[in-house]
Order: C-alpha cells, then structure tokens, then sequence
C-alpha cells in the first residue's frame, strides 16, 4: 500500500522535545502533499497514536521516554504492520542499528543531518524502499542482512528495553502492562539479562543501563 488518499503522504513525530517536533513538522509541511497527523511525546502515546491514525511514516525518536524508540518500532510494526518506521536519533552506532533493524524500523537519520535527509528518507520510506543516511549505515544494514557479521551484543533488543525500564524504576507489572506481556514474561526476561550480564544488584544493572546509553545518567 502506497501513500494515502489523492498520492497524500501522513506523518507520525514522537520526539519528547517540543521543539524537536516544531521544527520537524515545518520541514516536512513544506513539502507539498504531506501532512502531519499526529504527535507523540512518549514512547507509549507514539504506538497509540500510530495504531489511531495509521500514518505512512512514523519518524521515531530513539530515545524517547517511557519505551524506547526501539520497542516502539517493534510495536508498531507488529500492530500496525502498514506503519513506516524512521527512526531519528542524535547516536549512531552499530548496536543501534542492529537493534532498530530487528525491531523492523526500515529508516535510520541523525539529527545532525540536514533536513535534506529527513526529506529523502521520508520520500523513501513512502514509497517503501529503506533509507539509511550514510554508507556505514548501508554496509552495516548489507551485513545485518546477509548474516555476514555477528554484532557484539549481548542483550536482544527486547531485553535493553526491559534494562531501560528496570532503570527507571518501573516495577515487573508496570513493565507488562507497558509492553503488553505477562509479569511472568518480565521477570523471566529480567533472569536472562541478570544471568547474561553476570550482574548480582539492581544497582548494578542501572550502572550497566548509563554505560550503554540506554538511560541518562
């Protein structure tokens, strides 16, 4: 499925910043025949509001709070499969990728790039072809997809979200309720990652979550 209504491409922001996704929208509202159709300032208002409104693109903060960009792609592909995933970030790394990549985002911009990329990517992912900005990133995707390099991670891409969550404070039922699984499945994940990372306190597990980005210090 194309574009919408009369060749009409419609928008999804979720960025935290109001002034991220002021300045976003008049990007992309200068373009003629797309429109912004919902904006999201939360991880979980971003999968509610792309699952009400349906947009073409959904362009996705990594870093958003509450669910990560991450989790939010991977609910939004799977609830709302004709849903576009761009994900915009300010980190560019190879576990990045490889996660947004799992996760069936299908875009990947920096925000220290221009506005010309934001508009190409959209324009891509649009029409549904993929949209990396820089050739890392398309020899990075070419391995992800070929299985040609093992990416140095130990956690799956779920398990760095329930990390994140665990971070900020969230207990097991929060945690279910938000991604919609069971608080046996939770605490089963959090076993893993505690196993995985050889952590022995929560404290710990938190020092791990700073480290790798996953929450701010």
């Amino acid at each position: 499925m194309g574009p919408g209504v009369l060749g009409m491409t419609r928008i999804l922001i979720a960025d935290d910043h109001a002034v991220v996704r002021t300045g976003v929208r008049r990007i992309l509202e200068d373009h003629p025949n797309w429109s912004v159709v919902a904006e999201a300032a939360d991880g979980k208002d971003a999968i509610a509001k792309a699952i009400a409104t349906k947009p073409d693109v959904a362009i996705v903060d990594h870093a958003l709070p509450l669910i990560s960009g991450i989790e939010v792609t991977r609910q939004i592909r799977q609830r709302a499969p004709s849903v576009e995933v761009l994900i915009f970030t300010m980190h560019d790394s190879d576990n990045l990728l490889r996660d947004l990549l799992e996760a069936g985002a299908r875009g990947y911009v920096l925000k220290s790039d221009t506005g010309e990329h934001l508009i190409s990517a959209v324009q891509s992912l649009a029409a549904r072809k993929p949209y990396f900005a820089s050739q890392a990133c398309e020899g990075l995707l070419k391995a992800f997809l070929t299985h040609a390099q093992q990416f140095d991670q130990p956690l799956t891409s779920r398990e760095r979200g329930i990390v994140q969550l665990v971070a900020e404070g969230h207990s097991n039922k929060q945690i279910a309720q938000i991604l919609n699984i069971s608080i046996k499945t939770v605490e089963t994940h959090r076993a893993s990652i505690m196993r995985k990372l050889d952590l022995g306190s929560m404290a710990a597990l938190v020092r791990y979550a700073i480290r790798n980005n996953l929450v701010a210090a």
